[in-house]
């Protein structure tokens, strides 16, 4: 199997309406966020979903893709802070290891604040992240499982936070590859990966089995999933999202020089 059939993506539930019905023509490579820049760059896979701040670090060898990404506008859903009191008298939170725009976002939310707590690297699980610390970050399915199970516990949706303070959406995963990688593949493969976003958009009728096939796999009521998709994540990136992810690279990472994104429309 070559790397230039593979795509990899989250294993989470907000690339589904990208992923779910994708010509199987493209094996998929399914792992945690911060996974996925290693395989983009060992040429493990031809394009993935990255965390917009490990794209920062590794700019100068990776291109975007346009136009789609890993989106909110105010609420996300599943990037939340969980906590026995309010972040403002949190002495320590406790940080996934599977994600790292997350965190860059955290560390910029609690600059923002004047606050500095301390910041305990942990497995992503609530119960043993409460044990030791006064806060827990959690994403993707972790979060939302989590926020129905503990919805007294949660403190802040980290997307809301951004927005709130920006005006700006949020783009926690931006989709990569590496500069030197063949265009047309790249071409094909961004293509059809917006074409589903397209499908899932606009067929109600896919749109409704997508939701019920991310219900049963997640253990998530179907309501749950779909005011997900409706209302917290999207895949489909806007101008206005492409200066959210600007703001994001030059403040939150510190990111100065300006990005290179794949040309989809010369010959």
């Amino acid at each position: 199997m070559s790397w230039k059939n593979v795509i990899g993506r989250v294993s989470f539930s907000n690339c589904d309406p990208i992923f779910d019905g994708l010509n199987p023509e493209w094996t998929i490579l399914s792992a945690p966020p911060a996974w996925l820049t290693g395989h983009v760059m060992r040429r493990d896979c031809i394009a993935a979903p990255i965390p917009s701040a490990d794209y920062a670090s590794n700019n100068e060898d990776l291109m975007l893709l346009p136009e789609i990404g890993i989106v909110s506008n105010g609420n996300v859903g599943s990037v939340l802070l969980f906590g026995n009191r309010p972040i403002e008298n949190m002495r320590d939170i406790a940080l996934p290891t599977d994600s790292s725009t997350s965190k860059v976002l955290l560390n910029w939310i609690v600059k923002n604040r004047g606050l500095d707590p301390k910041f305990v690297e942990s497995g992503p699980d609530i119960n043993s992240m409460m044990e030791k610390c006064d806060g827990a970050l959690l994403i993707g399915d972790r979060a939302i499982l989590a926020s129905i199970s503990n919805p007294e516990l949660v403190r802040m949706d980290l997307g809301e936070e951004w927005t709130r303070v920006t005006g700006l959406p949020m783009v926690f995963g931006v989709f990569v590859a590496r500069r030197d990688s063949p265009r047309d593949v790249l071409l094909k493969a961004h293509s059809q990966m917006i074409r589903q976003i397209e499908t899932f958009n606009n067929d109600r009728k896919w749109r409704k089995k997508v939701i019920s096939r991310t219900s049963k796999k997640m253990g998530f009521p179907e309501d749950r999933v779909e005011e997900y998709f409706e209302t917290e994540v999207r895949n489909k990136m806007s101008d206005e999202d492409i200066q959210g992810l600007m703001r994001f690279l030059k403040d939150g990472c510190g990111m100065e020089s300006e990005p290179v994104w794949l040309d989809i429309h010369s010959e």
